[in-house]
């Protein structure tokens, strides 16, 4: 890569790491709910998704989903039921909070486990992932050189950068969860994050491809 390259990749990757999203608020909101723990758990499953698309780079695959209308809908749509799953859910859990749970009810996250793998599948599906690896992504490669080098290059640099983005969004979540035993402001916050799931479940369905 090219050094002005190099440094263009870090700074865009740390402004899309930031920017509030899909996947930082549901870490945000896991930490927030369960514990820094699950929020922590949701950020692997993010990555690992995010290990995926950089191999699909490496491997030249990229040009293969970015150019194809079906599989990116798939994926975009396949992650706006997800969302929109998770918001409904959440919403249901709001006017529940205080009461006694059924004995056969299975919570929407069972454990740490179920945050790893609703992590890795809402990061599977978020457009603004799919955008950003496979076709923003290639356009800091040098072609000319060993091309699969570079990419795990800027595939750790880019993991170092989101997890430590990704621990700020665990931290401030974890820092409301002290509030979260109040039912009163559980139940709302419950209602928030369903809210902003099934706004970005919208958003997601209304996104197209570049």
């Amino acid at each position: 890569m090219f050094p002005d390259n190099f440094i263009a990749f870090i700074g865009i990757t740390t402004l899309v790491s930031l920017a509030p999203g899909a996947n930082t608020m549901f870490v945000m909101s896991q930490a927030a709910l369960r514990g820094r723990r699950a929020g922590i758990m949701a950020g692997l499953g993010i990555e690992t998704a995010n290990v995926i698309y950089f191999l699909l780079v490496a491997f030249g695959l990229a040009t293969v989903v970015a150019t194809s209308e079906l599989i990116f809908d798939m994926l975009k749509w396949g992650g706006a039921l997800y969302l929109a799953v998770i918001g409904v859910l959440a919403f249901g859990r709001s006017f529940r909070v205080g009461q006694p749970a059924p004995v056969a009810e299975v919570p929407a996250v069972r454990s740490s486990h179920g945050a790893f793998l609703d992590g890795l599948m809402i990061a599977m599906g978020n457009p603004k992932t799919i955008i950003w690896f496979l076709t923003l992504l290639p356009q800091f490669i040098n072609k000319e050189r060993d091309v699969f080098a570079q990419t795990m290059t800027i595939a750790v640099v880019g993991t170092i950068i989101d997890v430590a983005v990704q621990w700020l969004y665990v931290y401030a979540g974890g820092a409301l969860s002290r509030f979260m035993a109040q039912p009163n402001i559980r139940a709302w916050f419950e209602r928030g994050m369903g809210a902003i799931f099934m706004g970005l479940a919208l958003v997601v369905a209304l996104s197209h491809r570049f």
